[in-house]
């Protein structure tokens, strides 16, 4: 039990450090906007994703969210990674900005699958 709570603190903070802080500090930066309009979506998408970014992200880390509404925000965050992904090569090829999607997805899947054992761990005592 000690080894996935590891595992799940550590991912979650970083889903949460990546997802939830930086989106709120940085969404409205030029260098942002510039980001979002390069990919071809509008300007009022990216701050809707920030703010999705935001309560998903605390959604995950503070414990008294229902399980419920932590299965919705991983879904969230594995769609947006995934088409982030699919953007990123649409527009620009397979490049090096296309794999930090799939490593933070994959993050993601870490924190997703020891939740899950540790939600398993505590029924069965």
């Amino acid at each position: 039990m000690k080894q996935q709570k590891t595992i799940f603190w550590i991912t979650t903070t970083l889903i949460f450090l990546f997802e939830g802080v930086m989106p709120a500090l940085t969404s409205q930066t030029e260098m942002a906007k510039k980001g979002i309009t390069d990919l071809g979506y509008p300007l009022y998408f990216g701050t809707a994703l920030a703010v999705f970014k935001v309560i998903g992200a605390l959604s995950l880390i503070l414990p008294m969210i229902p399980k419920r509404i932590k299965e919705w925000a991983y879904a969230g965050f594995a769609f947006d990674f995934i088409f982030a992904g699919i953007s990123i090569i649409a527009i620009h090829g397979i490049c090096i900005e296309a794999m930090f999607p799939l490593i933070t997805f994959i993050v993601l899947a870490l924190s997703y699958v020891s939740y899950h054992k540790i939600e398993a761990l505590k029924s069965n005592s």
